[in-house]
Parts: structure tokens; sequence; C-alpha cells
């Protein structure tokens, strides 16, 4: 086997993870802003209010600024799948892009078609017209979502397809398996609450910036109404939402939930860590860091993950030392036979090419009975814990994300309660809290794509395909110019959007 450039291999997933990450700070707003926008147009069509046609077209020009340059980034972010991961886009393209190709036909078109109307149609089509078109905005851009997170989910638990050794490529054989795929339904679903979120935070935020500064106060006061009760519901679901996301982990990426929950050796009745910090590595076990500080719930993990407090979770040793008591197998083993799938199809191949069907059936058989391993294949001969997760980064990162959580659903409660109790305006120590909250709901979003997508690490397709195979093999030079080349224009649009918004912000709704 040829050698491996993990230079060019970390390189090229720093330049996703950077293109990806500033693609997010845009995407969540987007999602629960349209969403926001639409609830308030339709206070205003039916109560006839101007002012809410104010607030309504206040709102728009924010979501209008964010909207372009997500859109921007987006762009980018599909074009690295062609020029970084060109194996992986051959190796996955009859499935991948299925998603991706309905989601610019049909979910992009129709958002950007009536975002149109949306801005431009006022006093061009009649009230109910321009409400729909706010409507199907909001309903648009969320399907865009759905049809991306589909794919993400197929790349986490690949399922309604098969393997054709003859072009070497994943076909499906499923549409609908694809579509409702455990791991898809359970991401877009917690996504898409959790980026309401962000939106309810940003609107709540800058409504309590008002309010702190006496302006713009009645924009202010129904605009941080609508925010706090919509990210109080997004809160609850997104907290349902998470923990049916422990049990999607544990079932099909269980390495992922130990790294999350640093959990090197597997427990009956495993507690989960509410609060950790990482101390020195264990002498015994060079992989292994021992915590400093723990702070846990006893028998939670198990529940968490299995709906039974007794339940054994398996930890990072069992799983790449195996556990025979609790039947999981090795990496150790899975290599093996993985090594075995991939030398059945490079002699299924030769065989073929050769016209001798019967070793060709012979072999592919062996290919197909060990395909479920076939990533595993490629680590032949190198330290099984390079399949392991950056486990400190999971852990934190999931962690952050989950206090964060809960620091916004008590937000959002007391929001609601003061403003019910018509005090809100007097506490200005909660109007602070608010507007300091906007920055940690990003903080807590990028978290949660941390946790996703380096807890599967080194998968790019769990169990079928790691980062070492997916990468295009282009010069290591060409991918560090460009990853600094994209820092820099990333940085200048996120300046610039920052800057925009904040002078929308300043001058309130003044025309």
């Amino acid at each position: 086997m040829e050698s491996i450039d993990w230079s060019l291999i970390n390189w090229s997933r720093a330049q996703f993870a950077l293109t990806a990450m500033y693609h997010w700070i845009f995407v969540p707003l987007t999602l629960g802003i349209t969403f926001i926008i639409a609830f308030m147009e339709s206070i205003y069509v039916k109560t006839q209010d101007p002012k809410w046609k104010e607030i309504t077209k206040f709102w728009m020009g924010v979501f209008g600024v964010n909207f372009a340059i997500g859109v921007a980034t987006g762009i980018i972010l599909e074009f690295e799948f062609g020029t970084n991961w060109s194996n992986y886009s051959w190796f996955v393209g009859d499935i991948f892009g299925a998603p991706l190709a309905i989601e610019g036909i049909m979910a992009f078109f129709m958002e950007s078609t009536f975002i149109a109307i949306m801005f431009f149609g006022w006093n061009k089509v009649s009230q109910k017209v321009h409400l729909l078109s706010t409507w199907l905005v909001a309903i648009g851009s969320n399907l865009s979502a759905l049809w991306i997170l589909v794919a993400n989910g197929w790349m986490q638990n690949p399922i309604g397809m098969h393997f054709n050794p003859d072009t070497m490529r994943n076909e499906m054989d499923n549409f609908w398996e694809v579509l409702l795929n455990p791991v898809a339904a359970n991401k877009f679903v917690h996504t898409l609450v959790s980026s309401y979120i962000v939106a309810a935070v940003f609107v709540a935020g800058i409504s309590a910036w008002y309010l702190l500064k006496n302006k713009n106060v009645i924009l202010a006061k129904r605009s941080i109404i609508i925010a706090s009760v919509f990210g109080l519901a997004a809160s609850l679901a997104t907290f349902l939402t998470g923990d049916e996301s422990a049990r999607v982990v544990a079932k099909y990426q269980p390495m992922k939930l130990a790294a999350m929950e640093g959990l090197y050796d597997g427990q009956q009745s495993a507690p989960l860590i509410a609060l950790g910090l990482f101390g020195e590595r264990d002498p015994q076990q060079p992989n292994k860091e021992n915590f400093a500080l723990e702070i846990e719930i006893p028998n939670a993990l198990s529940y968490l993950a299995f709906l039974d407090p007794d339940a054994f979770v398996p930890g990072i040793r069992d799983l790449v030392h195996g556990n025979k008591k609790q039947n999981i197998p090795s990496y150790e083993e899975r290599i093996a036979l993985g090594k075995k799938s991939i030398d059945g199809l490079a002699a299924y191949k030769k065989a073929k090419k050769a016209g001798d069907e019967v070793a060709a059936a012979k072999n592919l058989k062996i290919f197909e009975d060990n395909f479920e391993h076939f990533g595993y294949g490629y680590y032949f001969g190198k330290d099984p814990h390079l399949l392991v997760p950056n486990v400190k980064m999971s852990f934190y990162s999931f962690h952050t994300m989950v206090i964060l959580g809960t620091h916004f659903l008590i937000l959002f409660i007391l929001l609601v309660y003061f403003m019910y109790k018509n005090k809100l305006p007097k506490m200005r120590w909660l109007l602070w809290i608010a507007v300091w909250t906007i920055p940690l709901a990003y903080v807590a979003t990028e978290a949660g794509w941390v946790v996703a997508e380096v807890g599967r690490q080194p998968w790019v397709i769990q169990d079928l395909m790691p980062n070492l195979v997916a990468v295009s093999k282009i010069d290591t030079y060409s991918v560090q110019i460009t990853f600094f080349l994209f820092l820099v224009v990333f940085t200048i649009l996120l300046i610039a959007d920052i800057k925009i918004i904040l002078h929308k912000i300043k001058k309130g709704n003044k025309h």
C-alpha cells in the first residue's frame, strides 16, 4: 500500500472545516429568523397594524444581508467536494449527489424565487400573496437543510445502497431508506430546532439592547415576545431531540459516544459526566487521559444511551481491543476482515479482467461477506488507535453545547415570565445577559457540529471510507494556499456582514 501523506489529509480536513464553520455562522440565523419574520407578518396581516409591518421589514433587512453572504460561503463548500475530496465524490456520487441535486432544484429554487417577492413585492402583490411568499421562503430554507442533512446522515449511517464492484461506486437501492435514515431524521430535526434557538437569541438580544438604550421600544417589546416564545419552544424541542440523539449515536456510532463522554473503559450502569476537566495521561494506558475534575450523574449515560440505567456502555478500549463478554469485536479483527474485503475486491477485478468467472464469483463473495468492515482494511499494519477521534475536542465541544443549551432554556423562561409580568424593561441585568448571549449561541451551534464531525473521525463514510482514502491526490501546498486565501476572504465577508447588520441595528426601523 502506498505511503500516506498525512499533511495533505490534515490540511484538506482543515480547509473543509474552515469553510463549513464559516458557512454555519450564517445558516442557523437564516433557518430560524425566516419563521420569526413569517410569524410577524402573519400578525400584521391579521391585525393590519402598520407597526407590525415596520417590524417585519426591519428583520427582513437583517435576514437579507445574512442570507446573501451565507450563499457565497455555501457554494465554495460544495466545490470542495470535487477539488479536495474527489475520491469520496466518485465513491458516493450516485447517492450523495441525489439529495444535493434535489436541494438545488427544489428547495433552493423555491427559496430564491419567493425571496424576490418577499423583498420587492410589498406594493406589487396582495398582502396574502406576500405573506405566502414569506412562509415559502421559510419553508424553502428549511427544506434546503433537509436534503443537505439527509446527505450528511447517510455518511454517518450508510444504508439504502449497494457497492457496485464493476464501477467502484456506491449506488442507491432505496431512496426512501436513505431519506428516512434514522440518523438523518434525528439530525435534521435536532439541527433545525437548535438553529431556531440561535435566531431567537439573536432577535431577543438585539431587542434587549434597544430596551436598554430606550430606542425602538415598540419594535423591541414586540420582537422579544415573538423571539422568546419561539426560542422557548425550540429549546424544549432541542433537549428532546438531543435525548434521542444519544440513543442514535449509541446504536450507530458507539465510538463517538465514548469520545463525547471521555469513556475509556466500558461500564455497566455508566454515569454521565455533567462537568469534567482532563488532567494527566494515564501511566498504564498511554492513549488515555484521566480526569482532574469530574462531576457525575450516576447511571445517567446508560439510561440516555439505552433507556436502561443498568445497561453496558462500551468505552474506547472495548471498541479498540474488543470485549468478548459483551460480544464486541476488536478493531484489529475488523481491520483484518476489512483487508480481506479489499483483497477480495482486487482479486475479483483481476479475475473478471482475465475472464475467470469462477474465481470472480468466489472473490466477489469474499468481498461482499466482509463489506461492512471494508474501510477498516485501509488501516492494515497501522496503529488501530488511529481510528479513535480526538477525545478532548469531542468531550469539551459536547459539554459546551449542553451547558449553553441549558443557559438558553433558562434565559427564555425568564424573558417570557418578565414580559408576561410587564417587568422586563426594568430587569436591566437580564437584558444585558440577553445581549451577551448572542455570541454564546454561535459558540453552541458550532460546538454541536464539532461533536458531530470530529466525533466520527477518521470516517468520511462510517466504516466504509476513511479520510486517508477520500482525499484528492493534489499538492499539499495548493491546499495550504487556498486555506489561507479562504480564511482571509471569509473573514472579510464576516466583518462586512457584522458591520452592515450593526449599521441596520443602530438605524433601527427608521426609513
